[in-house]
């Protein structure tokens, strides 16, 4: 049998997790919901946020440092609970890696949308097929070279991630020289208190979801037990001081008096851009957040490519199994999970428009997220009362802990339609899968 080409380090590791998190596209959307729930302490919701996903992190460290299978969520959790919950953790992975990147590839068309119209180009219905042309070329490179798209992916990100430095130095300079920098973002706001900041915390989580992309890659990786933990806790750290920071710049930048203006603008770095900067900065900075959408695109690939090719192994199936004999990759697979994106993309997002496929798409696949990551938490749990280990048990508890809130905040209280449907679509994934796991004899008898 073929194996994955195992030529990869912790820089292409990070590359994968951080291009899934796509740090420069969630602080062009989610500043603004956070500021509409915790006010000018969206920063501290940011801040603690951070701190919650390292807690779950820490579980993906303490099996990664003694797993060097590829599969992420379903290697641990079978590891502790059986081949057949660790199938349907993979499962939930799968169907976030591809919603997540099937959403990204519409804003890359929406981005994009938006700096041809700044100066006075309108494309219309184009944006659709350039995000049916992202989603081409990441496929692509996907199929043909995990280490150089890897170098992309993190190439790409890191230079959108510059322009919004660059727009936050000039903010911070500007406001800074009329005494309006404060410490004020890092308090409850008087009018939303902390129960505010703690639904803040939901949107900072989710900003983070794709951070345990690199240990899909633990087969392909040289020294899988310290490449990757470090991959995973060094993205975590590196995306939560760039949320802070960016949405701290956001903050400061509208007033700590305008915060409603701030929650209702759809595109907040485009007007600060155009408040600080220039036109061609605000063209700068929607190239930016299309390119950190061409990155998520890629590295959503990489990964539900990946996954897929795990439960195919797992017993799914032979095919989806394969490897290219020359490239090394699960071929196949990423084939398959870029057919599915680009089914979403043309059945769906023309009729509702690129933002609002990838908010439905999004929360899809973010609910299918947190019940995968309980499931490592707990896994981390047992293990650590096995092991007699006080610590590790702490931190897996706290994991759990931290994954119920935004769970139930993005639950209850019951979303508007057609949000109130999502929580159901999880849950009929989930039963397919839950149905594969106890009809495939493969899966059934597969090793953890």
């Amino acid at each position: 049998m073929v194996k994955l080409k195992r030529n990869l380090g912790p820089v292409e590791a990070v590359g994968l997790s951080v291009s899934v998190m796509a740090p420069t596209m969630a602080m062009a959307l989610n500043v603004t919901l956070a500021v509409g729930a915790a006010g000018i302490a969206a920063p501290l919701g940011f801040a603690l946020g951070t701190l919650m996903v390292a807690l779950v992190g820490f579980s993906f460290v303490f099996f990664a440092r003694k797993t060097t299978r590829a599969g992420s969520a379903y290697s641990y959790i079978g590891q502790t609970f059986g081949p057949r919950a660790g199938f349907i953790a993979g499962w939930c992975m799968l169907l976030l890696y591809i919603a997540g990147g099937s959403g990204s590839a519409a804003l890359v068309g929406d981005f994009l949308r938006a700096a041809f119209a700044d100066h006075g180009i309108h494309i219309g219905a184009w944006w659709l097929a350039l995000g049916v042309a992202a989603l081409l070329v990441g496929t692509l490179f996907a199929y043909r070279d995990m280490a150089v798209a890897a170098r992309l992916m993190l190439l790409l990100e890191l230079g959108s991630i510059c322009v919004i430095v660059y727009l936050g130095v000039k903010i911070l300079t500007a406001v800074g020289a009329t005494g309006g920098l404060t410490a004020a973002p890092f308090r409850p706001d008087p009018t939303m208190g902390w129960w505010g900041v703690g639904y803040a915390v939901v949107f900072a989580v989710l900003s983070f979801a794709g951070f345990e992309a690199a240990a899909t890659l633990a087969e392909e990786t040289g020294q899988p037990g310290r490449a990757i933990p470090i991959a995973l806790l060094g993205s975590v750290v590196l995306a939560g001081l760039f949320f802070v920071f960016a949405s701290y710049i956001q903050v400061v930048g509208f007033g700590v008096d305008n915060m409603k203006a701030l929650a209702a603008d759809e595109a907040p770095l485009n007007t600060l851009a155009l408040k600080y900067g220039t036109l061609r900065m605000a063209t700068a900075l929607d190239i930016a957040a299309a390119v950190s959408a061409i990155s998520c695109v890629l590295g959503t690939l990489a990964a539900a490519g990946r996954m897929l090719f795990v439960l195919g192994r797992a017993g799914l199936s032979d095919t989806a199994a394969w490897v290219h004999p020359v490239h090394g990759t699960p071929a196949v697979s990423v084939l398959v999970v870029g057919l599915l994106m680009l089914a979403g993309l043309l059945a769906w997002a023309p009729f509702i428009g690129p933002a609002d496929y990838y908010d439905n798409v999004g929360t899809i696949g973010v609910l299918a997220l947190i019940v995968a990551y309980l499931g490592v938490t707990l896994a981390a749990v047992v293990h650590a009362v096995k092991a007699r280990s006080l610590v590790w048990l702490a931190l897996g508890l706290l994991g759990s802990l931290a994954m119920l809130w935004p769970l139930y905040n993005s639950v209850y209280p019951v979303p508007a339609f057609p949000g109130n449907l999502w929580p159901y679509v999880v849950m009929a994934w989930i039963a397919l899968g839950a149905a594969l796991a106890m009809l495939r004899p493969g899966i059934r008898n597969a090793e953890p």
